[in-house]
């Protein structure tokens, strides 16, 4: 028999042994396994559970604020969604029977990052309109693109510094239009998102660096940086917090505190999910990404049910941050297939309606 015949079979017995494509590994999302459908299936799939879950989790975020009283107490839901987080992450590691594979100090940093952002994002609606909340956590880009190059030591181009530049400047505009029309705004709002996008760029990195070099699973993650947090933050509300008053509160408003803050916790838990099994399989950059096109989503959605004044500015200042945004896509993605098929395209239709049908078709020109 040939000798060649041998390692072949072998490799063919594995296959059939594991169930899984030649050159694919397992995508494990709530309980299933995309590993059958091809890398843009799976990048679709996953794309439409986060906006499902998050566009819930974020109408539950506001209907909570919107309760007469509640703006002092986003720390205070900040603990109760972290005690949920951590009940869920136990239940999901008990039943798929793993441990722990990521050193602890590694996790007491992520607690830490992750108390900061979810904190501080929870805080921030007491002083700010929804929509200006998530229009500064759609310019998360930024923070996440100097936190790659001072974390992974990863490599922008120009284009990715210019879309930088045109979020900020549509950020500083949407913010100046909300200040000039918003009952709640406050600077102190402003300064807790800032602080949150800060602690956002450290999470999305440090994750894709520990999943890639530990192999740890999405639910290994959520339950040690959240029961590490947990703790943090129970101290933290505990010390610097009238936690007594909030649990009063609370007791009022039972089903749309605790019942709420449940169904807010499971969407939000859900969500986070999707996006670490984003971030395992196309990297931080497109996990980002596919979150911010959701808050777009999420703030057309905020003017639909809650009523909050409105100015045209907002528009035009959005619509700047979704080009900073669709900037950085097409820098990361300018050589791929979808982008050379539009420059055909226009190429195409460009030559249609522009050159005159007596000059010779120019065939040197390959995209």
């Amino acid at each position: 028999m040939p000798s060649g015949g041998g390692p072949r079979r072998k490799s063919e017995l594995k296959i059939q042994i594991e169930g899984v494509p030649a050159g694919r590994s397992h995508v494990d999302v709530l309980c299933f396994d995309l590993v059958y459908f091809t890398r843009p299936a799976q990048f679709v799939i996953l794309s439409a559970g986060v906006f499902f879950f998050y566009l819930l989790y974020g109408y539950y975020q506001e209907l909570i604020f919107s309760l007469p009283g509640f703006a002092g107490y986003g720390w205070y839901l900040t603990l109760l969604q972290f005690g949920y987080y951590s009940l869920f992450g136990k239940i999901e590691m008990y039943l798929r029977q793993e441990e722990r594979k990521v050193p602890l100090r590694t996790y007491t940093l992520l607690a830490l990052t992750t108390v900061a952002t979810m904190g501080f994002s929870n805080a921030s609606l007491g002083y700010l309109n929804y929509p200006t909340q998530v229009i500064f956590k759609c310019c998360k880009l930024i923070p996440v693109l100097i936190g790659g190059i001072l974390i992974q030591g990863k490599r922008h181009g120009v284009l990715d510094f210019v879309a930088s530049g045109v979020m900020c400047l549509g950020l500083i505009l949407f913010t100046l239009a909300d200040s000039k029309v918003s009952p709640n705004f406050d600077i102190h709002g402003v300064l807790m998102i800032s602080l949150a996008l800060v602690a956002d760029a450290i999470i999305g990195n440090v994750q894709e660096k520990t999943i890639k070099q530990y192999n740890a699973s999405n639910s290994e993650v959520v339950l040690f940086s959240y029961s590490i947090g947990f703790v943090y933050l129970f101290f933290l509300v505990a010390v610097f917090t009238d936690i007594a008053s909030a649990i009063n509160y609370c007791s009022y408003y039972p089903k749309q505190t605790y019942g709420y803050a449940f169904i807010f916790s499971l969407t939000g838990y859900l969500g986070i999910q999707i996006v670490l099994s984003l971030v395992r399989q196309f990297g931080a950059f497109a996990a980002v990404t596919v979150t911010t096109f959701r808050k777009v989503i999420s703030i057309v959605l905020s003017f639909m049910f809650f009523s909050k004044p409105f100015t045209y500015h907002y528009v035009y200042s959005g619509l700047l941050v979704v080009l900073g945004i669709y900037i950085n896509i097409y820098a990361k993605n300018k050589d791929s297939s979808l982008v050379l098929s539009l420059n055909r395209m226009f190429y195409r239709v460009r030559r249609l309606l522009f050159v005159p049908k007596f000059q010779p078709e120019r065939s040197s020109y390959n995209i």
